[in-house]
């Protein structure tokens, strides 16, 4: 059996497809660390290629319309482990036919692709729905996430449109990045959960050094109290008292609540934490 090794990365992956061409071998691929199948021959250990990789996506760029190179880019960013392998195989596909595969779904590979971008887009609308922001002193207001996919790239437009007028930042705690923006209308110029001065108008993907010392809790996104606005304290507690308000105990569903807004969501927000 024919293996490569590479780095879990789309560059990696496309580089992948280039080399099992230029070997005419069609692979299983494996990632670092991943233990290798028995009777495996000596496996290729991929380099990633940039120029090798933009190759094959040019290729793709001919044989898929755009919706399905979406779907390719929209899927990747599950971080499935589980995907490699059939993203791979439904890419190897596409070269091999010279045909565009993305609506045969009774191609396990190309179905399971589908799928993963299916459940990548639903995680996108629920962080929309789910963010809860607290304002800082000084203005900028803060959201904590922590997605089981990496969506925060998706729905920063949506919230630079929505809050346009006002400074904030939503960091992912499992990932260990954020966005910040900074509005061109906020009277503040500088944010205390910042350390770099950033341009106003502009979203900046940030990272912390050290986030023992960020002003907020990575477990729960609470702000320290020290930084926390009075007024949103007030407007946090106002809105618990509310939610507790409308809730009809008659008419509880425990299970109907876990499916529209599942547990793992909870932690990070006003109503629940």
């Amino acid at each position: 059996m024919t293996t490569y090794i590479f780095d879990n990365t789309l560059d990696g992956l496309l580089t992948a497809v280039f080399d099992s061409f230029a070997f005419h071998q069609q692979p299983q691929l494996l990632t670092d660390g991943e233990q290798l199948p028995l009777f495996a021959d000596e496996p290729h250990r991929v380099v990633t290629d940039e120029a090798k990789a933009a190759r094959v996506w040019k290729g793709l760029e001919k044989h898929l319309s755009r919706e399905a190179l979406h779907i390719i880019s929209i899927s990747w960013m599950s971080e499935e482990r589980m995907l490699n392998q059939p993203l791979f195989n439904y890419i190897y596909k596409v070269f091999l036919t010279g045909k565009d595969l993305s609506h045969n779904v009774s191609d396990p590979d190309v179905l399971f692709v589908r799928n993963t971008c299916r459940c990548v887009l639903h995680e996108e609308q629920r962080m929309k729905q789910f963010i809860r922001f607290q304002k800082a002193k000084d203005g900028t207001y803060l959201a904590v996430v922590a997605p089981d996919h990496n969506v925060l790239p998706l729905i920063i437009d949506h919230f630079q449109d929505r809050f346009n007028d006002q400074s904030w930042l939503i960091y992912d705690a499992r990932r260990h990045y954020g966005y910040y923006y900074g509005s061109s209308s906020s009277a503040q110029s500088d944010s205390s959960l910042l350390s770099a001065n950033k341009q106003k108008g502009d979203v900046v993907r940030i990272t912390f050094e050290d986030e023992s010392s960020v002003p907020f809790d990575l477990t729960n996104g609470k702000l320290d109290p020290a930084v926390l606005s009075t007024d949103d304290q007030l407007f946090q507690d106002l809105w618990r008292t509310y939610f507790k308000a409308i809730c009809i105990r008659e008419r509880i569903n425990p299970r109907k609540q876990l499916n529209d807004m599942p547990r793992r969501y909870w932690r990070y927000m006003t109503e629940k934490n």
